[in-house]
């Protein structure tokens, strides 16, 4: 669990991130191509951290 955890210089490659509890970090840019996170939890605001390498624009 990564708990209030400001991720923003953090850099998962190649990580075994099955189950991790992501819901209340903030700031991650993780690529789910080159990483596991099968059961991992992550806030709906978060999501955008998950989508970043495709370069989309998400609006609310």
């Amino acid at each position: 669990m990564f708990e209030n955890c400001n991720l923003a210089q953090a850099v998962f490659e190649r990580t075994n991130l099955e189950k991790v509890d992501f819901h209340t970090s903030y700031n991650y840019n993780i690529d789910l191509e080159s990483n596991r996170v099968k059961k991992a939890k992550f806030s709906i605001d978060g999501v955008v951290g998950l989508l970043a390498k495709y370069d989309l624009i998400i609006e609310k």
